[in-house]
């Protein structure tokens, strides 16, 4: 059995959470949420929060043995980006492009 959660329009580069996503990929719930809690990264919290929900929807399955869950697929897409302009000099702008991610979790018993 394996259980999902999936968080859209994270307001972060999907480059910084992909670093943090690679680091935990294959870990037990437990391991991964402990390693997550030390790193000083931004987006070390916010997939935390995104992996304890795929816990919760696993929690709702009344086969599924909660201790025993193992992360078996992390997915950062990038969403649609904000674009928003910087003012330059002599009347130009530059474009600047505020990236957007979208987190996918796959949890499955070991």
């Amino acid at each position: 059995m394996e259980a999902k959660a999936v968080a859209k329009y994270i307001r972060i580069a999907p480059t910084k959470v992909r670093k943090v996503a690679r680091a935990v990929k294959g870990m037990s719930v437990a391991d991964a949420l402990n390693l997550l809690g030390c790193m000083p990264q931004r987006s070390a919290k916010i997939l935390g929060k995104v992996i304890r929900s795929a816990v919760a929807n696993a929690d709702q399955e009344p086969s599924m043995d909660v201790d025993s869950l193992s992360i078996s697929n992390i997915v950062v897409n990038q969403g649609p980006s904000l674009k928003r302009f910087r003012a330059r000099a002599m009347g130009r702008a530059t474009r600047i492009l505020k990236r957007t991610s979208h987190i996918s979790v796959v949890l499955e018993e070991r």
